[in-house]
C-alpha cells in the first residue's frame, strides 16, 4: 500500500519519517521543486527538520499533489490550515473510489469556521467514517529526535483508527484509540489559542504562578467549549492527554510556534510584524476569530478567549487587556 502525504513543513516531515522508518511506501507531496530534488539526492528536508534522514527506497517525491490523489488510497493532510482549499479544491475530481483521508492539521477551515472532515463532507459528500485525525501532544522536533511521545487516532471507525494508529507505532511513539473526532479536532484549535495567550503573558512579563492560574482557566474554558458542542463521546475526559497534555506542551514548551508569536505581541510586535517574523505558521491566529464568534453563536463566556481576540483582531493593548482579565480567573 502507498501512502500519500501532502504538507512539507516540521509536522510533515516528522511524520514522513515515521512512515518511512516503518517501511510503508510513501509518495510525499512537497512544496517546489528545489526542495523535492534535494530530497531525492540529499535525503532529507533542507527546510525543516533537517537532521532528519530518510533511508530506503521506500519513499518518492513529487510536487503535484494531483500525483498523489490519482494514485493513492490513503492520503495523509499535513498542511497549514489556511492552505487546505487550495491542496484539495483544484483536485477533488481526482480522489480515488473510497480513499481514506488522515489529518495532521491542527486548524479549521477560517471562512467557514468548520473543521476538515465537515469541509469534505460538505464538498464532495465524503464518508466521514473513511477520515482518521492524529491530534495530541506532539511536536515535531521531539518525534524525529524519537522522545517518548503520545498519539491519539481518532475515527468513527475504530478498526480504521487502530490500522492507522499502528503504520505510526514505534517503541518510542505509543498510540490511543478515540472516537471523538470532533472534540480532538476541536481541541487542537483551542490550544493553540490558549498557548497564543500564554505567550502574550510572557512577552508582558508575567511570571510562573500567573501562567500558572492562566493555563487552568483556559483547561476549564476548554472544557466548557467542549462540552458545549456535544462532541464528546462517552470515553471523554478534558483530562486526557489529546485535550489537557496538549494544552500544556503547547502553552509551556519552547517549541511552541503560538507561543513564540503570542511573546512577540506582549513584547509589543505588531500582528502584521510578528507574521512576518515567524518561519512557521501560527494556527492560533485566524483560530482565535474562529473560536471568538463560534462561542459568542453559543452564548458561551470564554474571557480569555475573548481578551486574545480583542488583542488580535481589535487592536487592544495586551497590557490592559491582560489587566482587564486577572479579575476574570480563579
Amino acid at each position: 500500500m502507498k501512502i500519500g502525504v501532502v504538507g512539507s513543513g516540521s509536522w510533515g516531515t516528522a511524520l514522513v519519517k515515521l512512515l518511512t522508518d516503518n517501511q510503508h511506501q510513501v509518495l510525499w507531496c512537497v512544496r517546489n521543486d528545489k526542495m523535492a530534488e534535494y530530497i531525492r539526492t540529499r535525503h532529507h528536508n533542507p527546510k525543516y527538520l533537517s537532521s532528519v534522514q530518510f533511508t530506503g527506497s521506500s519513499l518518492s517525491v513529487t510536487t503535484d499533489p494531483s500525483v498523489i490523489y490519482t494514485s493513492c488510497d490513503t492520503i495523509l493532510l499535513a498542511v497549514p490550515s489556511a492552505y487546505l482549499k487550495t491542496q484539495i479544491e483544484p483536485y477533488v475530481n481526482q480522489f480515488r473510489p473510497n480513499v481514506r483521508i488522515i489529518s495532521a492539521v491542527k486548524g479549521m477551515l477560517h471562512d467557514e469556521k468548520i473543521l476538515l472532515h465537515t469541509y469534505l463532507k460538505n464538498l464532495v459528500g465524503f464518508d466521514e467514517r473513511r477520515y482518521v485525525a492524529i491530534m495530541g501532544p506532539c511536536h515535531a522536533e521531539e518525534i524525529a529526535a524519537e522522545r517518548l511521545s503520545y498519539l491519539t487516532f481518532a475515527g468513527l471507525d475504530q478498526e480504521l483508527a487502530s490500522e492507522v494508529a499502528g503504520f505510526f507505532q514505534t517503541p518510542f511513539l505509543k498510540t490511543i484509540i478515540s472516537t471523538d473526532v470532533e472534540g480532538v479536532q476541536l481541541a487542537a484549535v483551542l490550544k493553540n489559542v490558549y498557548a497564543l495567550g500564554a505567550g502574550i503573558a510572557h512577552g508582558l512579563g508575567y511570571g510562573d504562578n500567573f501562567q500558572s492560574v492562566f493555563v487552568a482557566n483556559a483547561a476549564g474554558e476548554m472544557n466548557r467549549f467542549l462540552s458545549s458542542w456535544n462532541s464528546a463521546t462517552t470515553s471523554y475526559s478534558y483530562s486526557d492527554s489529546v485535550y489537557l497534555g496538549d494544552l500544556l506542551v503547547t502553552c509551556y514548551s519552547l517549541y511552541s510556534r503560538n507561543r513564540s508569536f503570542g511573546t512577540m505581541i506582549g513584547k509589543g510586535y505588531s500582528v502584521s510584524s510578528a507574521l512576518l517574523t515567524m518561519q512557521m505558521v501560527a494556527e492560533g491566529y485566524p483560530a482565535s476569530k474562529c473560536i471568538y464568534f463560534m462561542a459568542l453563536e453559543r452564548t458561551l463566556e470564554l474571557p480569555i478567549a475573548r481578551t486574545i481576540y480583542a488583542i488580535l483582531w481589535e487592536q487592544v493593548d495586551a497590557a490592559i487587556a491582560f489587566e482587564n482579565l486577572e479579575s476574570h480567573l480563579r
